[in-house]
């Protein structure tokens, strides 16, 4: 797999992410990480409702290693990225970093999605021509 760089995607924090003293609670950057996968797949041209539709696949976090640096508070700008560390038959491995949009980075993680079977809730292939180029 060759390296690519980083997909950036912007987010805002929002009243209704924060605790009652404005500061970013912490499941809100798992939400943040789950819109820019999401925002990632749709840049390779992944519809993942037409992908649920037509195989009956979908991808779901399998694991996450977060590690909390810096708090975000209300009103910040921030970039959350999505980097591909290791790709396997039925997963994928991403960094993933969240950061204001000065660089200061707030959260780091580790997120391994797996394809899943939703008939049988159960591990499958990522099929070879989903991603052209950035599963080899």
């Amino acid at each position: 797999m060759s390296p690519t760089p980083p997909f950036t995607w912007p987010v805002r924090v929002y009243w209704e992410d924060t605790d009652a003293g404005g500061v970013v609670y912490h499941a809100s950057y798992l939400r943040f990480m789950e819109r820019a996968r999401s925002e990632w797949l749709r840049a390779q041209g992944v519809d993942q409702s037409a992908l649920r539709e037509a195989t009956g696949l979908a991808f779901m976090v399998r694991s996450m290693a977060l590690d909390f640096l810096r708090p975000a508070l209300l009103d910040d700008e921030l970039s959350v990225t999505v980097s591909i560390k290791a790709w396997r038959s039925a997963s994928i491995l991403f960094d993933q970093v969240i950061g204001r949009t000065d660089g200061t980075e707030l959260v780091r993680a580790q997120v391994r999605v797996a394809c899943v079977d939703l008939h049988r809730m159960r591990p499958a292939p990522i099929p070879a021509d989903l991603m052209p180029g950035l599963g080899s």
